[in-house]
């Protein structure tokens, strides 16, 4: 059974770091696209970041880039999206998910086949 498990969420103000990590179990990390997805109330859920199983590229969205970054480490089969320079923009649910997709451009336009339960991130002073 393929599971994600998604942690690391809270309360931060403005200008605040945090680093969500993703448990995987069932699969093997490196052979499945892995991203992070976040939805805001009111807004569509959006891809801020992805590794490619195909070839460990990693995408950010135009919204993260500079500020957040994603990382895989096989041996504990978990990914981190590390948030620095957070913004009350950046408050939603985050989600990590798994693609079976070797990279991220069609594991975002096809989406993902299996989603974690999200993890709250509030920016907010």
């Amino acid at each position: 059974d393929v599971q994600l498990q998604a942690s690391g969420g809270g309360l931060v103000q403005p200008g605040g770091s945090l680093r969500l990590s993703c448990a995987a179990s069932g699969f093997i990390l490196d052979r499945y696209t892995v991203g992070w997805f976040r939805q805001a109330p009111g807004k569509e859920r959006e891809g801020v970041s992805c590794i490619s199983a195909s070839d460990g590229v990693v995408y950010v969205a135009d919204s993260a880039k500079g500020r957040f970054s994603m990382s895989a480490h096989k041996a504990d089969r978990t990914a981190y999206l590390q948030m620095d320079n957070l913004q009350p923009e950046d408050t939603a649910l985050y989600y990590c998910a798994g693609s079976t997709s070797t990279t991220c451009n069609m594991a975002l336009y096809y989406g993902p086949q299996h989603w974690g339960k999200g993890t709250q991130v509030t920016v907010s002073s």
